[in-house]
């Protein structure tokens, strides 16, 4: 949001006749937008195969791209998406999200190369950047009533855990019985539907005043962390390493336009990240912990779905149906935590989540090729999921402490792209861990058996690649427990202080 003193939101004093029904136009892009995510997960081993077989020959060291591609420009233009929502209108931006992220959907579904695809990804993020920020703001200009917003907001919060668990099935039945690329189909005719329901049920609101629009922010920021992405990729490359010539440097210049960047945002007259966000204790550790969560989580889904089709040889619509678990474990510990947080406060059950989470993923490390599920996979995804449920609603409840009214927007945005930042950089790091691990361990194996045979050889790759997943796991469970230290060490507010601010900005 723009300062308070030339801000004004455009909104009738009278509540919207059409609110409800905004708000399924709403909910439909909300759904499209995390049914996206686990949608692609699944899909991606499908299209990794080779062209005979109707994939797009992806190398192992691009898998992450299908990822990363979209977290990075999604977090990346979130901020400036935005401001000019703001500024142009939110329902104009909504819309033009919509489209965008529908024709962007189409073209990945038509990919006819891995490049082609990685470009899509990268276009639905820049139109979800511009669509995500004015749903949000549409909820809050459309509900002018405390009781009604809450329930808008309930709502659609639980499209983000249901939404997780839909996309996991959809995306195994459009997968199997279908085709891979479906599942980006899918999101078009979605985005049209909500598109013509919008122009009549949703409302225009914008800020008056004078735009600033933070472009050279926004592009220093991306840039740089596509740079540092980029290397951590090529670090992953056979024959490379960390501090080859394509690595480093890239490694160098990623880190050079961050500190540009940050340079910017403390000398711009509005800046797309008010430093202030950042400096205050308690919101500097709930968006620290964000992120952290976000190194450790995002290569999980990854990896576990080319544990269960390419290792387990389960179908895709097994695969999803397996990770059942994981979605109503975090939906269950969520409305769990919403009831504890006024009685206990968020640094203990913030604290308690991510230390569970990281011991989740820590058992998760230790499965093989012929490992049980029911033994070892449920039962570490149920606890990794029970202690994010516990940690998600405590750091967002966090992230939003004592914020001044004009910085509520831009504090919201900082907690998501803390999130899509950490995990584009932890699926980078994650996935190079497993190429370099693995590849090491296949060299070894074939090292001390030379006269293996082809069946052999089979399973030496399949051990290699499940050794490479547990390496990533048990960074994955680092960057969690980092995640608990950091915001025990830093939110030092109790349920009281929670009281204290809730009073304080209630009417």
């Amino acid at each position: 949001m723009s300062d308070a003193s030339v801000s004004h939101v455009v909104h009738a004093d009278t509540p919207d006749p059409r609110r409800w029904f905004a708000l399924v136009v709403i909910g439909i892009a909300q759904l499209m937008v995390i049914l996206d995510a686990s949608i692609v997960n699944i899909a991606l081993p499908h299209a990794s195969l080779p062209k005979a077989l109707g994939g797009l020959a992806i190398a192992q060291k691009n898998y992450q791209w299908a990822v990363t591609a979209y977290t990075l420009t999604f977090g990346g233009f979130l901020l400036l998406g935005g401001r000019i929502g703001d500024y142009v209108g939110r329902k104009k931006s909504f819309l033009i999200g919509l489209l965008g992220f529908a024709g962007a959907s189409l073209l990945g579904g038509l990919a006819q190369n891995q490049q082609w695809l990685f470009g899509a990804r990268a276009l639905q993020g820049l139109f979800g950047a511009l669509l995500a920020p004015a749903a949000l703001s549409l909820i809050s200009v459309t509900f002018t009533d405390s009781k009604e917003r809450a329930r808008a907001f309930g709502v659609y919060g639980a499209l983000a855990g249901v939404g997780g668990a839909i996309g996991l099935i959809a995306g195994g039945l459009l997968t199997q019985y279908l085709s891979w690329r479906w599942c980006l189909f899918v999101n078009t005719p979605m985005a049209v539907i909500a598109f013509c329901l919008a122009i009549p049920n949703v409302k225009e609101s914008k800020v008056e005043g004078h735009p600033h629009y933070d472009v050279p922010g926004a592009l220093s920021a991306t840039a740089g962390m596509l740079s540092v992405v980029f290397g951590v990729s090529q670090a992953s490359t056979e024959g490379k390493g960390w501090g080859s010539t394509s690595a480093w440097p890239f490694l160098l210049l990623g880190a050079l336009l961050l500190a540009i960047f940050f340079v910017i945002q403390s000398r711009i007259k509005s800046p797309l990240l008010p430093l202030r966000l950042i400096t205050d204790r308690v919101r500097a550790g709930a968006f620290l912990a964000q992120l952290f969560v976000g190194l450790g989580l995002f290569g999980m889904f990854l990896f576990m779905t080319f544990y269960f089709q390419d290792v387990e040889q389960y179908s895709a619509v097994k695969t999803g149906l397996l990770f059942m678990p994981f979605s109503v474990g975090i939906i269950l510990a969520a409305g769990f935590t919403s009831q504890l947080l006024p009685k206990i406060g968020p640094r203990p059950l913030a604290t308690l989540g991510t230390l569970m989470a990281a011991v989740g993923m820590f058992y998760l490390s230790f499965i093989k090729v012929d490992s049980s599920y029911i033994g070892s996979v449920m039962p570490a995804m149920i606890v990794t999921s029970l202690g994010l449920g516990l940690a998600f609603v405590s750091i967002a409840s966090t992230a939003l402490f004592n914020v001044r009214p004009q910085d509520t927007g831009a504090a919201s945005a900082v907690l998501t792209t803390s999130q899509q930042i950490g995990g584009s950089f932890g699926t980078a790091i994650a996935n190079t861990i497993v190429v370099s691990s693995g590849t090491a361990f296949l060299v070894a194996a074939l090292k001390a058996h030379p006269s293996a045979t082809a069946r052999a050889k089979l399973m030496f790759m399949a051990t290699a690649h499940v050794h490479g997943y547990d390496e990533a796991f048990r960074f994955g469970a680092l960057m969690l427990l980092l995640a608990a230290i950091s915001f025990f060490a830093l939110v030092n507010i109790d349920r009281h202080h929670l009281g204290q601010h809730d009073e304080a900005v209630t009417p």
